[in-house]
C-alpha cells in the first residue's frame, strides 16, 4: 500500500469510515463499486490505522489515511481530494469532515442541519439522498454511491487471501470476545459448545483481542482444553483474518469475526443480540444466524448481554454447527 504523503499524478478519491472492523467490512461492496467506477483515481480509505492489515486485503485500495475518529479535521489541504465519500454515517460531524475537503464531488447523505429539510431547494445538481434506518448496512452504502451513479453489489464482500499462521489449517474458531457486553454470550455456554465439538473431532481454538484473552482462557479451561488452544491476543489482525479464512467453522457473536467469515465464505454460526440480522446479518452462504427478536432490547452499549442473545442455547448452536460444518 502506498504512503498517503506520496501521491502520484492521479486524482484522489477518499472514503471516510472511521469505525471498527465489522463496520469496514460491510462497506466493502461500496468500496468495490467506487474502484470500478473510478479506475483512474487513487483510492484512499480514511479509517483507523490498526485496520491496515485488512485494508490491504480489499482489492484496489491504494492508501490509508489513519483516522481514529471524528474529533479532528482530516489532515489534507482543501481541494486536494477530487471525490469524497462519507461511508461513516449521516451526522453533522462526519459530514463536516467530508465537506471541509472541498472535493469536486461529495457523495453524502442528507443532513438536515446542513441541507435543510427533505425536499428543500438546495440548488444542488445532485441533492443528497435521505438516510434510511430500515435497510441492511451493506445495502445502505451501496444505495448511497448508487445515488451518484456508482453501481455496486451489496453481496460483493470478498477479500484477498490473508496471511496464515503455521498450524492453523482447518480449526473450528470460537470467537469469544465482543466490543460490548451486550454481545457477550456466556462463558459457560461457549465452554459447553467447545467441549462437545472437541469430543466430536473438531480442533477448537479460541480467538479475541488482547483484552479478551482472560475470557478465552476461562472458556478453554472450563471446556477441558489446553491453553495452547487460546489464540486471543496472540494473532495480529492479518493472521486473525487468515485463521478465519481457513477455518472449518466459525462461531461468533455479531462481530468482525463473523464479517470475516462472510468475506471468505467460511461456514459460520452467528449469534445476534442487540443488532438485528436484517440490518447486519451475513449474505447468502454457509451461515446460520441465531437470535430471538421477540426479546431483543437493542441497547448496543449495554454492559450485560442482550436478552435476544441469551435466548440462544448451547443446543441451538450445536445443531446449527452440524448443519453448516464443512
Amino acid at each position: 500500500m502506498q504512503e498517503l504523503g506520496c501521491p502520484d499524478r492521479r486524482p484522489e478519491l477518499l472514503a471516510l469510515r472511521a469505525l471498527k472492523l465489522g463496520d469496514l467490512l460491510v462497506a466493502v461492496p461500496a468500496i468495490r463499486g467506487l474502484r470500478r467506477a473510478f479506475p483512474r483515481h487513487r483510492l484512499v480509505l480514511a479509517v483507523p490505522a490498526w485496520l491496515e492489515p485488512v485494508v490491504d486485503l480489499i482489492d484496489g485500495v491504494d492508501a490509508l489515511l489513519p483516522t481514529p475518529g471524528l474529533d479532528d479535521p482530516l489532515p489534507l489541504e482543501r481541494g486536494r481530494i477530487d471525490i469524497a465519500v462519507n461511508l461513516h454515517g449521516s451526522g453533522p460531524e462526519s459530514r463536516g469532515l467530508v465537506d471541509a475537503l472541498g472535493a469536486r464531488v461529495s457523495m453524502v447523505h442528507r443532513v438536515e442541519e446542513l441541507d435543510g429539510p427533505a425536499g428543500a431547494d438546495t440548488h444542488a445538481e445532485q441533492p443528497p439522498p435521505a438516510w434510511r434506518a430500515d435497510v441492511h448496512e451493506r445495502q445502505r452504502w451501496v444505495r448511497l454511491v448508487g445515488a451518484y451513479g456508482v453501481a455496486a453489489d451489496p453481496d460483493e464482500v470478498g477479500l484477498a487471501p490473508a496471511p496464515t499462521a503455521p498450524g492453523l489449517d482447518g480449526p473450528t474458531v470460537l470467537h469469544v470476545g465482543a466490543a460490548y457486553g451486550s454481545r457477550l454470550w456466556p462463558v459457560a455456554r461457549f465452554a459447553a459448545v467447545a467441549r462437545t465439538l472437541a469430543d466430536d473431532g473438531h480442533r477448537v481454538v479460541f480467538t479475541g483481542g488482547p483484552k479478551e484473552r482472560e475470557r478465552a482462557l476461562e472458556v478453554a479451561r472450563r471446556a477441558g482444553l489446553d491453553d495452547d488452544a487460546v489464540l486471543a491476543g496472540r494473532l495480529d489482525l492479518g493472521r486473525f483474518a487468515g485463521a478465519i479464512q481457513h477455518a472449518r467453522l466459525v462461531i461468533s457473536a455479531d462481530t468482525g469475526a463473523a464479517h470475516l467469515a462472510s468475506a471468505y465464505s467460511t461456514p459460520s454460526v452467528v449469534l445476534f443480540g442487540p443488532a438485528a440480522p436484517e440490518h447486519w446479518g451475513p449474505p447468502a452462504g454457509p451461515h446460520i444466524v441465531l437470535t430471538d427478536a421477540r426479546v431483543r432490547r437493542g441497547e448496543t452499549f449495554a454492559a450485560d448481554p442482550d436478552p435476544a442473545l441469551l435466548a440462544v442455547t448451547v443446543d441451538d448452536v450445536l445443531q446449527a454447527a452440524g448443519r453448516v460444518t464443512r
